[in-house]
């Protein structure tokens, strides 16, 4: 099972980062955390690297509800969703898959909520 949503976009970087914003946002998410992995790597090993930002996306009704269904689920949040610069000068996004994450949490419970988060992600996958 492949364990993220993706698509590839003509959009620059800066751009889809901000189309990926506004979609998560159309779908109930916010943006805790943004990794600009590039920055990082530059900083901490002196390397040069791509584009790349991950961005910590939660949807705070889902997060609540899988929280009660399982404590430690929270090791798993939030729903990360990576922007990256393509060699050929496209952008691709991806997102966690929700359901992939929960097959190694023996929960129940989570699978509807894990469903309904995927849903969510393909729809702003799909809309960028």
């Amino acid at each position: 099972m492949k364990y993220y949503i993706e698509k590839t976009t003509e959009y620059g970087f800066d751009k889809a980062i901000k189309i990926v914003t506004e979609e998560l946002k159309k779908e109930g998410f916010g943006v805790l955390t943004e990794i600009d992995v590039q920055a990082t790597l530059k900083k901490k090993l002196d390397v040069d690297f791509k584009k790349y930002q991950i961005l910590g996306a939660c949807n705070p009704p889902f997060a609540h509800e899988a929280l009660k269904a399982e404590n430690k689920i929270g090791a798993m949040l939030p729903c990360n969703v990576i922007v990256q610069e393509l060699d050929n000068g496209k952008t691709e996004v991806a997102a966690v898959d929700p359901v992939a994450s929960m097959l190694a949490v023996e929960n129940d419970e989570l699978s509807d909520i894990a469903n309904e988060i995927r849903a969510k992600l393909e729809k702003v996958i799909e809309n960028i």
